[in-house]
C-alpha cells in the first residue's frame, strides 16, 4: 500500500530541472550497464562505448546474447541513447506555461498528484487553481474505487482501492472531526459522514483529495436519521435526503438538504410501512426502499418530493436483499436464494418498470458464493458505482466484484477489507468536486 502524506511547503523553491536531471543520470546509468558487452561484465568505459556505438571487433561479437526473435542489429539499435549530460537551463524548465503544466498535472491519476504537491510551493497551489480544475473536469475520469473507513484507536483511517490502478492507497483522515464516525456513502467525488456530537445529530461533507470539508446545519427533526446523498455535477451542486428514523420508533417528514440553499427542505412523510431493509438507492431521481408491508417498493420522487408505492413481489424464498442503482434507469436486486447452506445461491435481478416484475440477470458461480459467505447466516455487504457490483463478507474479509456490463466476477486483491469495523462504499476522485 502507498502513503500518500498530506501537502507541505518547503522552504526553499525545488528546481523542476533537478528532478529531470536525477532522472536522466539514472537512465544514462542504466545504459551503461546494459551496454557492457565483455565477458567479465565490466563497463565499457572507451569513447565508442559512451556515445552508443556497436562494438564490431570478433571477440566481442561472441558474448553478445540477444532476446529470442532479435537479431544482433535490432538490440544495438536498441542501444543506442541520445547524447547524457545535457544541460537543462533552469530558467526555461521553471517557466513552463500555465496552461501546459495545468493540461499535465490533470492527466496525471489523481492519488500520484499528492506527491506532486510537495514538489514546489507553485505546483502545490496550482492544484488549487481554477485554470487546473477546469482542465481536470474536462478530462474522463479516473475510474471507479473502493474507500474503506475505519477507526483505529479513535483515529480516523482511509484507504482506496483504485481498480484502474489495481492498488491501495492510504489517505490521510485526521482533518474529519471525532464524531464523523459512520460513513454514509459518496457520489460524485464527494463522501458524506454522519455521527453523534454528544446528544446532537451531525452530517458532514467532505472531499478526501482536498481535504475540504463542511458540517450541514440542523435538520428540523435533529433525530439519527437514514441518510443519502447525490452529486449533481452539472451545476457543482448536492442533495442529501433523510428518510425515516433509524429506529424506526416514529414517523418522521422526509427532509432534504440542497447545497445551492444551504438548508434542510420538508417533505411528504413517508407512509406507514414495514420496511425489509434500511438500505436505499437513488435511481433517475428517484429514491426505492424495500418494504414487506405492503409488499414491495416505496419509492420517493425527488423532483415533486412525494412517496408513491409499487407493486414488484420479491423473488420466492430471498433471504436478504439489497437495492442497487445501475446507469440508464436500471435498478437492480440482489439477494440469497435458498434455506439451507447446501442449497443457497446468490443471484442479481433487474426491475421491469413496465410490468414491475424482477428478471433474473445473473447467479453467482458457486465457487465464489462458497469462498465469499461459508456459513448460511454469514453478513454481507453489496453496494456499486454505474454498472459494477461488489460484494463484501463481514467475516471473512474479501470483496468479490461483479461486471453487469461484461459479466465478469474478479476478487480485490489487498489486506484493507480484513478490519471487522471497515466501513466501505465506491469512490470517484475528484478534485473539482466542491463542497
Amino acid at each position: 500500500m502507498i502513503e500518500i502524506g498530506e501537502a507541505s511547503e518547503p522552504g526553499s523553491r525545488a528546481s523542476n530541472s533537478q528532478l529531470v536531471r536525477s532522472i536522466s543520470l539514472r537512465e544514462e546509468d542504466i545504459f551503461h550497464r546494459q551496454s557492457s558487452f565483455g565477458g567479465s561484465g565490466s563497463r565499457n568505459t572507451s569513447p565508442l562505448g559512451r556515445m552508443g556505438l556497436r562494438n564490431t571487433s570478433p571477440s566481442r561479437q561472441k558474448v553478445i546474447k540477444t532476446p529470442r526473435g532479435l537479431d544482433e542489429e535490432t538490440v544495438a539499435t536498441f542501444s543506442k541513447t541520445v547524447q547524457p549530460d545535457i544541460q537543462m537551463e533552469d530558467n526555461i524548465w521553471a517557466m513552463l506555461p500555465e496552461d501546459l503544466l495545468n493540461e499535465i498535472l490533470a492527466r496525471i491519476p489523481p492519488f500520484m498528484i499528492f506527491k506532486l504537491r510537495s514538489v514546489c510551493k507553485r505546483w502545490n497551489s496550482i492544484l488549487q487553481d481554477n485554470s487546473f480544475l477546469k482542465f481536470h473536469s474536462q478530462l474522463p475520469s479516473h475510474g471507479p474505487c473502493l474507500l474503506t473507513y475505519w477507526k483505529n484507536s479513535q483515529t480516523p483511517q482511509c484507504s482506496v482501492f483504485s481498480l484502474p490502478l489495481k492498488q491501495w492507497f492510504r489517505i490521510p483522515f485526521t482533518f474529519l472531526p471525532q464524531w464523523a464516525f459512520w460513513l454514509v456513502g459518496s457520489s460524485g467525488g464527494l463522501v458524506c459522514f454522519s455521527g453523534l456530537d454528544g446528544l446532537t445529530f451531525k452530517t458532514l461533507v467532505c472531499n478526501p483529495l482536498t481535504q475540504t470539508w463542511r458540517i450541514l446545519p440542523s435538520m428540523h427533526y435533529n433525530q439519527q436519521r437514514q441518510l443519502i446523498m447525490v452529486v449533481e455535477r452539472k451545476d457543482h451542486s448536492f442533495k442529501v435526503i433523510a428518510t425515516s428514523d433509524i429506529y424506526g420508533d416514529r414517523s418522521l417528514p422526509t427532509e432534504v438538504y440542497d447545497s445551492k440553499l444551504d438548508k434542510w427542505s420538508l417533505h411528504q412523510t413517508m407512509p406507514a410501512v414495514n420496511l425489509c431493509s434500511s438500505k436505499m438507492a437513488i435511481c433517475d431521481s428517484r429514491l426505492y426502499l424495500e418494504t414487506l408491508s405492503p409488499l414491495g417498493l416505496m419509492m420517493y420522487v425527488l423532483d415533486t418530493g412525494q412517496w408513491e408505492h409499487i407493486p414488484a413481489k420479491f423473488p420466492r424464498s430471498l433471504l436478504d436483499g439489497y437495492l442497487v442503482a445501475g446507469t440508464q434507469k436500471r435498478l437492480f436486486l440482489v439477494g440469497r436464494i435458498g434455506l439451507f447452506s447446501t442449497i443457497q445461491s446468490m443471484r442479481i435481478w433487474e426491475l421491469d418498470h413496465s410490468k414491475y416484475v424482477w428478471v433474473e440477470v445473473t447467479r453467482m458461480p458457486p465457487k465464489y458464493y462458497r469462498a465469499l459467505l461459508r456459513l448460511s447466516a454469514e453478513r454481507f455487504e453489496c453496494f456499486n458505482q454505474e454498472n459494477l457490483i461488489c460484494f463484501t463478507s463481514w467475516n471473512q474479509g474479501k470483496g468479490l466484484l461483479y461486471d453487469v456490463d461484461k459479466k465478469i466476477w474478479s476478487w480485490i486483491a489487498g489486506c484493507a477489507l480484513q478490519s471487522y469495523n471497515n466501513q466501505l462504499c465506491f469512490y470517484e476522485p475528484r478534485f473539482d468536486a466542491v463542497i
